[in-house]
């Protein structure tokens, strides 16, 4: 059984000063222009992909969130109730 990679083509129009710096990273790693540009671009991917996940939060924001988490309100009746509903759907013990 033999295996195909699947792969995608992508093409970008560049500066001149652009590929002869990308030509010459390429060089300095040892590696193909090619591999370089992917290898950078994933790695730049990976980095959007990671920060979309951070929420940033201003000092205030930071002390309002941690003093919710050391001293949490009371549990309302409702919550209450929802928990009650939560242990007898999953039979919690």
């Amino acid at each position: 059984m033999s295996s195909t990679n699947l792969t995608a083509r992508l093409e970008a129009r560049i500066s001149t000063e652009l590929h002869v710096m990308l030509k010459r990273a390429a060089e300095i790693e040892g590696r193909t222009m090619t591999d370089f540009v992917v290898a950078a671009v994933q790695d730049a991917a990976q980095r959007t992909i990671e920060q979309a996940g951070i929420i940033r939060l201003s000092l205030a924001d930071q002390e309002y969130f941690a003093a919710a988490l050391l001293s949490p309100a009371k549990p309302t009746a409702a919550l209450k109730r929802a928990f009650a509903r939560r242990k007898n759907l999953l039979r919690v013990e």
